[in-house]
């Protein structure tokens, strides 16, 4: 029971980390965007 739990708990906190890594690379992405069109105006 014990092993089944930190297996859960393992593989959600590697989902959450991705998941974050995901989402902050789109705000970067994002920022570059926004500052690309900022230059061209």
């Amino acid at each position: 029971m014990r092993k089944t739990l930190t297996a859960i708990a393992l593989a959600a906190l590697t989902l959450t980390s991705a998941a974050c890594n995901t989402v902050r690379g789109v705000g970067d992405d994002l920022n570059s965007a926004a500052d690309a069109v900022d230059e061209e105006t």
